[in-house]
């Protein structure tokens, strides 16, 4: 595997491939890597003939009193995990080769509407940099396909809007939830947890399978639903954010007779901030088996 740091450096690799007509696929990352960007780059390995791997912890999509000093950073373990999993070419550029020195001059892009519900809601900006950060490496790698993960589902959905809103050649490819045996999805962010906490954030997995449950068993009043989800996360020592039932394809509020949806929530355990989101498939005759969308 080449480590490059560069946008020059960059370029001349995938120039390079492109003469050789291979398929490029992309995985952009934040590090402190686990099972599930494993699994991303596996999917990768899959569908090109050459994998970029993206390690960037990108500040425009933290706010003001967010984590962005304190997230986890662990580059050479990130490196040795890469290596083993085959990928090509590993990018790990310093801020000032991605952003100018003055943040707030440098355009943004925006994904208006999807990007300022849910958690758009409560990370004001977040979603703004991340399409920003994303469209600007796909301007570099120019992937034929790029892997993001089914936990973060807006963003999943963010960069697809926004992808087919710019025209960008780019696949959009999902991957489903890597979880651990207790359910809970697994997130860099799952290191901020305490033994007695990492316990407890299962509970969030297993409310959104009740709610999964009840929708597909009938349950038309999401309202009441989502209530009932919302408590239950209070009586095991969250802090709720939201848990909302919407349209899987572009999560506006539900119609009568769609039939694919998602359960999202976010909630604040402790140190840690956690989102989970998980399909509900819903039959004609208002029942169907249970199932990941």
């Amino acid at each position: 595997m080449d480590t490059v740091s560069t946008t020059g450096e960059l370029r001349r690799v995938v120039r390079d491939w492109r003469r050789q007509d291979h398929r490029v696929a992309f995985v952009p990352t934040m590090g402190n890597l686990h099972a599930g960007h494993l699994q991303l780059v596996r999917h990768a390995r899959a569908s090109a003939d050459r994998v970029v791997v993206s390690i960037f912890v990108n500040p425009t999509q933290f706010g003001p009193d967010e984590d962005y000093a304190a997230y986890p950073r662990t580059p050479d373990e990130d490196t040795r995990t890469l290596i083993d999993a085959g990928v090509d070419l590993l990018f790990t550029p310093a801020v000032e080769e991605i952003y100018p020195p003055d943040l707030a001059a440098a355009p943004y892009v925006e994904v208006p509407v999807i990007g300022n519900i849910l958690c758009g809601e409560f990370r004001p900006g977040h979603f703004s940099g991340v399409a920003t950060v994303v469209a600007k490496l796909f301007s570099l790698v120019q992937p034929d396909v790029a892997v993001f993960g089914e936990k973060d589902y807006q963003q999943l959905v963010v960069i697809r809007r926004m992808t087919r809103a710019l025209c960008l050649p780019v696949a959009i490819e999902g991957v489903e939830t890597v979880r651990e045996a207790s359910g809970l999805a697994m997130s860099s962010r799952n290191r901020y947890l305490s033994d007695v906490e990492r316990t407890t954030a299962a509970t969030l997995y297993r409310v959104l399978c009740d709610v999964r449950a009840a929708v597909e068993g009938g349950a038309s009043d999401h309202a009441a639903l989502e209530a009932v989800a919302v408590a239950q996360l209070k009586r095991a020592g969250f802090r709720p954010e939201y848990v909302s039932i919407r349209r899987a394809a572009d999560l506006a509020e539900p119609l009568p007779g769609d039939t694919r949806l998602r359960v999202l929530a976010a909630a604040r355990l402790g140190q840690a901030r956690l989102i989970d989101n998980i399909g509900i498939s819903i039959s004609s005759a208002g029942n169907s088996p249970v199932g990941w969308w």
